[in-house]
């Protein structure tokens, strides 16, 4: 089979990989459709991200869907034919998070396409992979594979809004909005936001937020004291959701979180950042970090099928995987793409 394979920054190549062996409690899947995360832009860009680095050649992708093609001999539950979104997610089950309940923090996880250990986890950017069953979660008829390849970006936004505790009828910011941030601005308005603001330094993200929820977004590169008013009496939003990872938006956004709010940080800047600790202190902020999920992913799976959310709105193109180069370019150009998927059909 075919498969993208990264092999240092900017060296991702289309190798053919044998189909491992099926086991009796697995399936064999045939990959339909992939979204490309940014860690799959980290290590495409910089070959990793923070102190992780590609230390081997390492298969990419960790956000697909596809079609069961064969199950094995204690397989219940799932059928050939059969489309599921593919959790990418494999906690070992036995160390002492997994056994609280705290699966994300697993120390022994293999989460597909990730460089953090070694041998890296090789990933599902792939014709066909071979999953444990219990990672695969049905699609209903007429959920298209893009939306269930969406699933697990919408599992991380889950994440983190219930990391913010209850939001019914709380005022929530929302700085960056990539796909991660626009999924938070649809993860929270579930939850029962009522006012949802969303800030970036690009036009074309902040379009896409509006789609999908915002009741207002602003450029902060074109508007810097936009939020000047929020700030008025020690601030105004309930719960910050900082999804940029830029040092600076973090900082503007302590200003107009009122005291006792909630901080919850999303994105990644790569390295250390500096706070701003007597505000924190002085307000009494509560600060909250966010990591991969567990089990949001199936609570992202249902509001699909059901269609209590729409991430069509975020879909920018669907290219075929064998032009994996101008789809990662297409990617990472944010002024032009949201999400961008590859056809492996």
């Amino acid at each position: 089979m075919d498969a993208l394979v990264i092999h240092a920054a900017g060296d991702l190549r289309v190798e053919d990989l044998a189909t491992p062996a099926l086991a009796a409690d697995q399936a064999l899947v045939r990959v339909r459709c992939g979204g490309i995360c940014g860690s799959d832009l980290h290590y495409f860009q910089h070959g990793g991200f923070g102190t992780i680095r590609l230390r081997e050649p390492m298969v990419l992708g960790h956000e697909v869907a596809g079609v069961v093609e064969a199950v094995g001999a204690q397989v219940t539950g799932l059928a050939v034919g059969q489309r599921i979104a593919v959790c990418p997610s494999r906690p070992c089950g036995a160390c002492r998070f997994c056994q609280l309940g705290l699966q994300n923090h697993c120390l022994d996880m293999r989460y597909y396409g990730s460089a953090m250990r070694m041998p890296h986890v090789q990933g599902a950017f792939r014709q066909q992979i071979v999953i444990e069953a219990t990672q695969a979660f049905a699609l209903a008829d007429g959920i298209g594979d893009a939306e269930g390849a969406m699933a697990e970006p919408l599992a991380v936004a889950l994440h983190a809004v219930n990391r913010a505790g209850p939001l019914l009828g709380r005022s929530v910011l929302v700085t960056g909005c990539g796909p991660i941030g626009a999924m938070v601005v649809i993860a929270a308005r579930r939850a029962g936001a009522t006012r949802i603001v969303a800030t970036d330094v690009v036009e074309q993200p902040l379009r896409k937020a509006a789609r999908v929820g915002a009741d207002e977004t602003i450029n902060v590169a074109a508007q810097p004291d936009a939020l000047a008013r929020d700030a008025l009496d020690k601030g105004r939003f309930d719960v910050l959701f900082e999804c940029s990872g830029n040092a600076l938006a973090l900082r503007a956004a302590f200003d107009v979180v009122r005291p006792r709010g909630i901080v919850v940080q999303c994105g990644l800047s790569g390295g250390e950042v500096t706070l701003p600790l007597n505000t924190v202190v002085a307000k009494e902020l509560d600060l909250r970090g966010t990591f991969r999920f567990h089990e949001e992913f199936g609570v992202a799976v249902r509001l699909i099928n059901q269609r209590l959310v729409d991430l069509k709105p975020l879909v920018s193109a669907t290219l075929p995987y064998r032009d994996a180069a101008r789809a990662f370019a297409l990617a990472a150009d944010r002024s032009q793409a949201m999400k961008v998927l590859l056809d492996f059909e």
